[in-house]
């Protein structure tokens, strides 16, 4: 599984941010292949500098998919949307996501 990660920095104006979340949130969650998504607000850094507030993820079977769903209408109308609202301050890439559940690691665990 692929997934789109959007990490966006502090918005320099929130309310206009805010209005415009959902609207972002409607044009990425009609996306071809988009199988989930996910939002985190960050609430506290333990280490380093890290000016991320929200990091947003689209998940998709391959990278294919993904790279054609930032294609597709939808898509480009969400990134234009966000280039927009972010003013520019945010990051995205690619990344290989994979999972485990919390059953088969305890598997693994050994008793001391």
């Amino acid at each position: 599984m692929y997934k789109l990660v959007i990490q966006i920095e502090t918005a320099t104006d929130g309310p206009a941010f805010d209005e415009a979340w959902p609207q972002f949130l409607h044009l990425a969650e009609s996306m071809p292949a988009l199988r989930r998504e996910a939002t985190c607000r960050v609430e506290t850094v333990l280490y380093g500098e890290y000016p991320v507030t929200l990091i947003h993820e689209l998940y998709f079977d391959t990278l294919e998919e993904a790279h054609k769903a930032m294609a597709s209408p939808q898509g480009r109308a969400a990134g234009k949307l966000l280039q927009e609202v972010t003013q520019g301050r945010m990051t995205l890439f690619f990344a290989d996501h994979k999972q485990d559940d919390i059953e088969n690691i305890q598997k693994f665990r050994t008793t001391e």
